[in-house]
């Protein structure tokens, strides 16, 4: 131990001079993850003394109806937006990458831009196309016969108002991953299925799907932890007030327990709790996705 000490006295130089980082890293990541901890069996308004509750906070969580409504809510949305969007995602990057299709880079920024768009105005353009009464898409819907649907109205139509955001927004991200993923496949084993006869669903299925496992866990996983996470998309869309049904999520209800009711406690708690639901989906998937030993 005293040789460590040593060692670390010799080199004070070398950590002075990456100390700001760690010193950072300490106060806005490592003390709120143990704050938020110790908070969560507390009752704490954020100004007056902080009142010991025990599992009190845990157990009217999950006898509230509201939080519940939030998880129904959230699974929905991840469900609506992430499954549809990967899969879309995979097939648009397949279709890159064959050698018949010319302009790559232009694809490349084209479906990468959405991502890069400001959210709070990707949800006002989206706000504006799914409008009640003049919004583009009832518009379309009448001009082919078909009546408007009040989408901001019923749970359904607001939970797919906000996957359409999250699936258009991240589609390019995804297939940018997917990519640059399939460009790491050897080129001789697409050669080898065609002097074989395979046909491109048969190449897709049997050759860029396997490849792409990592990969797709990847991207699982991340559209995991982004779909439980979601904020901004349903915070905008209805405002402080929550006017359209189904776009209450989690974190938008943590959010309003903590920084609206003032709540402190009960929302370290609803954050613990999505920290333990977000792990479970991700070891689901990893299961389901890693078929490796290793």
């Amino acid at each position: 131990m005293g040789g460590l000490f040593k060692e670390i006295y010799k080199s004070r130089a070398l950590y002075l001079f990456i100390s700001p980082f760690y010193i950072l890293f300490l106060v806005f990541s490592v003390f709120p993850i143990f704050f938020s901890m110790y908070l969560s069996v507390h009752k704490w308004d954020g100004i007056g003394e902080m009142t010991s509750v025990g599992l009190n906070n845990f157990m009217y969580m999950f006898k509230d109806p509201v939080f519940w409504q939030a998880l129904v809510n959230n699974v929905a949305i991840w469900l609506l937006a992430n499954a549809p969007m990967l899969v879309c995602a995979l097939v648009i990057a397949f279709i890159i990458n064959l050698s018949i299709v010319r302009f790559k880079g232009f694809f490349r920024i084209a479906f990468f831009l959405p991502n890069i768009t400001a959210m709070v105005a990707v949800v006002i353009i989206f706000q504006s196309m799914f409008g009640n009464e003049y919004g583009l898409v009832n518009y379309v819907l009448e001009s082919i016969g078909l009546d408007r649907i009040a989408w901001l109205n019923t749970s359904t139509g607001s939970r797919v108002v906000i996957a359409a955001m999250i699936a258009w927004r991240y589609l390019g991200y995804n297939a940018i991953i997917y990519l640059s993923g399939l460009q790491r496949i050897p080129k001789d084993l697409y050669e080898a299925a065609e002097l074989d006869g395979a046909t491109l669903a048969q190449t897709f299925a049997k050759i860029t799907i396997p490849m792409l496992r990592p990969i797709i866990l990847f991207t699982v996983m991340m559209s995991t932890i982004g779909g439980f996470q979601i904020f901004t998309e349903p915070q905008v869309l209805a405002g402080n007030k929550m006017p359209y049904p189904g776009t209450e999520t989690i974190v938008l209800y943590m959010f309003r327990e903590g920084f609206v009711y003032q709540n402190y406690g009960y929302a370290a708690a609803v954050s613990w709790v999505l920290f333990i639901i977000i792990g479970l989906i991700s070891v689901l998937n990893w299961k389901v996705f890693n078929k490796s030993d290793d």
